[in-house]
């Protein structure tokens, strides 16, 4: 298997672009990666939650991730989300995004049965798809969609496999993260998912983050990071207490589709959302929009 580049930076977990017909936009997502290459971004994440994966069939999902990858520049992380509610549809989406050349699947748990996704129900599955896969794995925990945490047990054990890289917490659980990274080897490199809790995460030793929020405020996002590792504590701290007013109400209140309107002020394309989600009420967009005007007011288009 070839050395993949390591997992670290700020990514966005791009949203998947769709024209006010309901068909998925390609040309709009090239547009947003090729304007997002000029950025300091370390990659990006096709087709996660913000991506509203479980509202696209499979054609589209390989349309979006081809389509990326094809816009992708050179020395970005490719990362594709391929887990589903069956371990075989994720072994065969898996599968497809190694062929388009990704770096690293990201595999959330099946959520459906919950009272049956007990934590060696959940390693199994996981090595399976590990085991099949010709790019590594990462372990994708977001409880607040799917209802079912990878525990700490359930990180531990699979981080022992070799074909495991590593994980994106998006539980917003300090807590958790660093009782994750307490458990596994150094080797196992997790992310957060959560923009409250980037400077914590790093402290606890996360590499990075996976963000919703960088789909609209990227600049924000990669100067953060690149705060806290260059050791500035100060312009950490005031960078980290920026984001927490547009991650809780933009991304964290109004979802998908108050990212998607940020991005339309930004001047990406967001576009409209897929049912049975529903737009920003007029209230919302007002609230977007000083929040935005706040923070980057030269940025924002009217």
């Amino acid at each position: 298997m070839a050395t993949k580049p390591p997992l670290k930076g700020v990514l966005p977990a791009l949203t998947t672009p769709f024209e006010s017909g309901g068909a998925v936009a390609l040309g709009r997502m090239r547009e947003n990666v090729e304007a997002y290459n000029r950025i300091g971004l370390s990659g990006y994440l096709a087709v996660g939650s913000t991506g509203e994966s479980v509202l696209l069939e499979r054609a589209e999902f390989e349309g979006v991730l081809s389509t990326v990858r094809d816009a992708t520049a050179p020395g970005r992380i490719l990362i594709a989300g391929t887990g589903v509610e069956t371990t075989a549809e994720t072994i065969s989406r898996t599968e497809f995004a190694a062929k388009l050349g990704y770096d690293y699947a990201l595999v959330g748990p099946p959520t459906f049965f919950k009272p049956a996704l007990t934590s060696d129900v959940l390693v199994a599955h996981y090595t399976r798809v590990a085991d099949a896969a010709r790019i590594p794995i990462l372990l994708y925990s977001v409880p607040q969609y799917t209802g079912v945490p990878i525990e700490v047990d359930v990180a531990a054990r699979m981080a022992l496999h070799p074909n495991v890289a590593g994980m994106k917490d998006s539980s917003g659980n300090v807590d958790r993260v660093g009782a994750i990274l307490a458990s596994v080897p150094e080797t196992f490199r997790l992310v957060t998912g959560s923009s409250t809790t980037i400077s914590s995460s790093m402290v606890m030793g996360a590499v990075g983050a996976i963000l919703a929020l960088a789909d609209f405020l990227p600049e924000l996002c990669v100067a953060l990071y690149d705060a806290i590792v260059a050791g500035d504590a100060q312009k950490a701290l005031d960078l980290q207490r920026r984001l927490i007013p547009p991650t809780r109400r933009i991304v964290g209140a109004m979802g998908v589709a108050g990212v998607k309107y940020a991005m339309d002020k930004r001047g990406y394309y967001g576009g409209p959302v897929r049912e049975p989600l529903m737009p920003l009420s007029e209230e919302q967009t007002k609230e977007a929009d000083r929040l935005l005007a706040t923070l980057m007011p030269s940025a924002v288009s009217a």
